[in-house]
């Protein structure tokens, strides 16, 4: 029989290939339908609420990564005892693989929008694996030992059959009448029928070498075929229109340019990504259409070129994400170009009764959205532009929904091409049945940016700063304290209005030793944070931000 590592080399060498060429199909008929993919869509939507929080919290942008990677390496631990199996018949590998295909389909199949040419990727992989399974052990058995009962040996109980180092019972069998081969490695591999092959480590090494290859190209090529440069390609090629409606310069002193606070305006390679798309979705401009329709009068489409031709408006709007606990970093501030949502929801022509967006993305994610809060006057925009470029792809290109004062489960839909108009009462967004609440109001927060938790300080005067938001509620104050200690009013940066984030700073003379630092905000509302501390779920986490460092 191949040795176990043997066969397990060759399982995972076939589960290479048959990935590989899922993907190479896959770039042909849409990265989506990788079994890789569907698995971990599937993975992700059956994850229960607090297991996805800890994966945000422990592993941040990173957590689609190591989703994937978990998935791989179970496939690998899978595709190697399938190799094991199969060593002793090639009917165990081949149901092994099968059963591995049935759950790729039935990933692949329960997808949103899964069509007939879906299975293609997973159905090919499985074949592959299958035929680079068989043939890879093939490989591994060579050829006939001498003297057994195919090579003209005397076949039966295993006379003729003498161990190749007199007197060890562990030594490898080889034929007997070979004793110029007695000092030679072969052991001998038993087939059906009793026949005895020669294991060939060789042909097996080459083999594997080769099904490396196929693998690696066969992932390449696929990537390729996904369409991820010619959606780049097309997104450089975006000419904005200027802003109907332009946000005003900034006022003086919005950012206070001290090392380590974060910037009044995050950089788009900056600003954090939360979403659900474990593959990125590549929506060409050209083909894009958004759809508004169900409570309405005049069902609307616009086209991307639609979109553009229309009177744009530039606001700078603060998002937060849901998932951000107390001082975490899933918060940041850009520049925004968009169409208002107010404007186009007007020319459908609401009804009366209507009170929630229910809008989707390409890859099927939806939220739901209040329709008071995009229809009483704030920048609520289907955003085509951040921070005077074309959205990146990963932040929604081609558009995208922007809702100030809203965390993003609610609001900030990615890669938009579907709004609903419907009720709360009648539809549910994604989050909703998974344990989060309906409607998603930013909560008042603020942060300590400086310094950085564990800090080593020296005593002395020493600058405490931060940000705080309040999206369209606006941050009227902040204070500080020390060591439990009386609280004191920070300075606060300028801000263009209420949906954006706000620095403040403050000096303070710590003597030498261990301190505690704790912020806490007021909003223009007169409301100022609770120092109750609550996890994200359902709906925002609260408390105070609350770092340690140590003067000396």
């Amino acid at each position: 029989m191949v040795p176990g590592w043997a066969g397990a080399l060759a399982g995972l060498v076939s589960g290479g290939v048959a990935l590989g060429m899922a993907q190479l199909v896959a770039g042909v008929v849409g990265p989506e339908t990788s079994p890789v993919v569907a698995v971990g869509d599937a993975a992700v939507d059956l994850t229960p609420a607090p297991l996805k929080e800890f994966a945000i919290r422990t592993f941040g942008e990173s957590d689609k990564t190591v989703l994937v990677g978990g998935v791989l390496v179970v496939l690998a631990v899978i595709a190697a005892a399938i190799g094991v199996l199969a060593r002793r018949a090639r009917a165990y590998g081949f149901a092994g693989l099968s059963a591995f295909g049935v759950i790729g389909l039935l990933a692949v199949l329960t997808r949103p929008d899964a069509g007939a040419l879906d299975v293609l990727p997973t159905l090919i992989g499985v074949v592959a694996a299958a035929w680079t399974l068989s043939w890879l052990l093939g490989r591994a058995e060579g050829g006939p030992v001498p003297g057994s009962a195919t090579s003209g040996g005397v076949a039966g109980d295993g006379a003729g059959v003498k161990r190749s180092v007199a007197g060890a019972d562990d030594g490898p069998p080889v034929a007997a009448g070979a004793a110029e081969d007695v000092g030679v490695e072969r052991p001998a591999v038993m087939r059906a029928g009793a026949e005895l092959r020669a294991f060939d480590r060789r042909r097996l090494l080459t083999g594997v070498a080769g099904g490396v290859v196929v693998a690696g190209a066969a992932t390449v090529l696929g990537r390729q075929l996904g369409g991820r440069q010619t959606v780049d390609a097309a997104r450089v090629g975006v000419a904005l229109p200027r802003a109907a409606n332009p946000a005003k310069p900034l006022p003086a002193g919005t950012d206070f340019h001290i090392n380590g606070l974060s910037s009044f305006i995050t950089k788009n390679k900056d600003f954090y990504r939360v979403d659900t798309a474990l593959v990125v979705p590549q929506v060409e401009p050209a083909d894009w259409t958004l759809r508004i329709h169900g409570l309405v009068d005049r069902p609307v489409e616009l086209t991307y070129d639609d979109l553009l031709k229309m009177p744009l408006t530039e606001a700078d709007v603060t998002l937060t994400c849901v998932s951000n606990e107390v001082g975490g970093p899933y918060v940041g501030n850009a520049r925004w170009l968009g169409l208002r949502m107010s404007e186009v929801l007007r020319r459908a022509g609401l009804r009366s009764g209507a009170d929630m967006l229910l809008s989707t993305s390409a890859d099927g994610f939806t939220c739901g959205t209040p329709v008071d809060v995009v229809m009483d006057g704030r920048e609520a925009l289907f955003a085509v532009a951040m921070n005077g470029e074309a959205l990146p792809v990963e932040h929604g290109f081609p558009v995208r929904q922007v809702v100030p004062g809203l965390y993003g489960y609610v609001s900030a839909t990615k890669w938009v091409v579907d709004v609903k108009v419907t009720t709360f009462d009648a539809d549910e967004a994604y989050w909703t049945p998974r344990g989060w609440s309906a409607k998603g109001p930013i909560k008042t927060q603020s942060r300590i940016d400086v310094p950085r938790p564990g800090d080593s300080l020296r005593a002395g005067r020493t600058k405490i700063a931060g940000v705080a938001w309040a999206q369209h509620t606006g941050v009227d104050a902040v204070e500080v304290r020390v060591d439990g200690g009386q609280w004191k009013q920070a300075t606060l940066a300028q801000v263009p209005g209420p949906d954006t984030w706000r620095q403040w700073s403050i000096d303070w003379d710590l003597a030498a030793g261990d301190h505690t630092i704790q912020v806490r905000a007021t909003d223009a509302s007169g409301y100022t944070q609770t120092e109750q501390l609550a996890p994200p779920a359902p709906d925002g986490a609260t408390g105070w931000h609350t770092v340690t460092v140590q003067a000396a």
